[in-house]
């Protein structure tokens, strides 16, 4: 049986990765991951293949030429991410539940393409203040890398309409157990 597809965006700082990273070994969700390309470099700690695929940006210009992608974007000027279909395949082919982390527009793409298929998932920050402390806090990122984000955030929040459902990030467990809780009643 061909599994089916979650989609998670969020601005960066939302908690998204942290929620899936909560919930990605429940078994009664039968949860694969999905594997993002980006033409970004690697941070202190990311591994290729695990975090993302980091290829270059010219292969990935040549691949999205060759129709390799499911859903792409030039999420900050020369830098890349997307989701291979191949990616797709290899995890809703082996029966599992495919969640995708993934770009706002990408995940309205991905919607948009797979349909019934697909649910999509929001997360939200509490507010702006509240994203920049958590930004802040991970100390992965220039002070003016974060207030790019915080910019890119607001234009991004605008995008949860389109999206099945919105969970705001407020408290880390309630959030966690929305999350669980749709994806349980999607599958179903």
């Amino acid at each position: 049986m061909q599994g089916k597809i979650i989609i998670l965006s969020a601005p960066s700082g939302s908690g998204k990765s942290t929620v899936i990273k909560q919930i990605i070994d429940d078994e009664a969700l039968k949860l694969g991951f999905s594997v993002s390309a980006t033409s970004r470099s690697p941070r202190t700690g990311e591994v290729h293949g695990r975090e993302y695929y980091f290829i270059s940006d010219e292969e990935f210009l040549r691949r999205i030429e060759a129709g390799d992608f499911v859903e792409w974007e030039e999420v900050y000027a020369g830098t890349h991410y997307g989701t291979l279909a191949s990616e797709v395949e290899r995890v809703t082919g082996a029966g599992r539940n495919l969640i995708m982390d993934i770009d706002v527009k990408g995940g309205i793409n991905v919607k948009n393409r797979y349909g019934a298929r697909a649910l999509s998932i929001f997360i939200m920050p509490p507010d702006v203040e509240t994203l920049s402390r958590r930004l802040h806090a991970r100390a992965t990122d220039s002070e003016e890398v974060i207030e790019r984000r915080l910019a890119k955030a607001e234009y991004e929040m605008s995008f949860s309409p389109q999206y099945d459902l919105t969970v705001v990030n407020d408290d880390l467990a309630t959030a966690v157990e929305q999350v669980r809780r749709a994806i349980l009643d999607f599958i179903s």
